[in-house]
């Protein structure tokens, strides 16, 4: 009996505890522990450092070219021509190039090369004023004209040429004129004299080009028969005049004046038909 006890006892005591008992534990010994709340952000305003401006490089306004092949940039370009001593480039005031150096240069009034015209061995500046495939030059220079009847277009010595001041008609009434003559030059070639002759050759890949080109030969034809019946109505009234026994001035004399003139408004026409067929060229090509 005493035995049976003592293992009663001892199961009772091995026994777990109920929930009820284990719950008398305690409580921070069973709760996990709350966070603490985060921080609320700071809603004040800092004044933040701008970063320090950056100055942007500027690049320079011209460039000058040089024969053995440097570039120079500049921002001013001016052209001295001294009464005395050689014709100079200077640039930023500073820095000076003779022209024999110069292969190109640009300034404010556009871009210019040095080269060597058809037909001299003297170098000259020429502006350039179009560009493509077929780029056109230009150099304007001071003429005299004596010689009666002159055209108020005129020819340089590379092709043609306009403007000017003082009387188409010569002596008595001849004086200095200012002659713009003009260059092109084919996919960066040699500089060639804008003529007829010249274009004719260098465009005849272009149809449009090519029909324009028959109607300055068109003009051509007129312009040299305004110069051939003219001259003869003009020999033929000073012959009238002189070897008459009336001494009266022939009539012939008064309309080989308008026949004559014919030659110099035709060229104005010619000029601008050439340049339509650079024009076409380019915009195909």
């Amino acid at each position: 009996m005493n035995v049976r006890s003592l293992l009663l006892a001892t199961a009772l005591l091995s026994a777990p505890l109920p929930a009820a008992l284990a719950q008398d534990a305690p409580r921070q010994l069973n709760t996990l522990p709350t966070p603490p709340p985060p921080a609320a952000p700071d809603s004040t305003a800092r004044p933040v450092a701008a970063p320090a401006p950056v100055a942007a490089a500027v690049p320079s306004r011209y460039r000058i070219g040089l024969k053995s092949g440097q570039v120079y940039a500049a921002d001013v370009v001016e052209m001295r021509q001294p009464v005395l001593g050689r014709s100079y480039l200077l640039a930023n005031g500073q820095q000076r190039f003779d022209l024999d150096q110069i292969k190109f240069y640009e300034d404010e009034t556009g871009h210019y090369v040095r080269t060597t015209l058809p037909g001299s061995r003297r170098e000259a500046t020429l502006r350039r004023d179009k560009t493509g495939r077929i780029s056109t030059y230009s150099i304007t220079t001071t003429q005299y004209s004596p010689n009666a009847f002159g055209s108020p277009f005129g020819y340089g010595y590379g092709g043609y040429g306009y403007g000017g001041y003082g009387s188409p008609f010569g002596y008595p009434y001849g004086g200095y004129r200012t002659v713009r003559t003009e260059y092109f030059s084919k996919d960066g070639g040699p500089i060639e004299e804008m003529n007829f002759r010249s274009l004719r050759v260098a465009l005849a890949d272009n149809p449009g080009s090519v029909e324009t080109l028959r109607d300055v030969a068109r003009l051509r034809r007129i312009s040299t028969a305004g110069y051939v019946v003219g001259g003869g109505l003009m020999a033929a009234g000073i012959l009238s005049t002189f070897s008459g026994t009336s001494r009266s001035v022939s009539p012939l004399l008064f309309i080989s004046v308008p026949v004559l003139l014919v030659p110099s408004v035709i060229s104005g026409s010619q000029h601008r038909k050439l340049k339509q067929a650079v024009a076409l060229y380019n915009a195909v090509q």
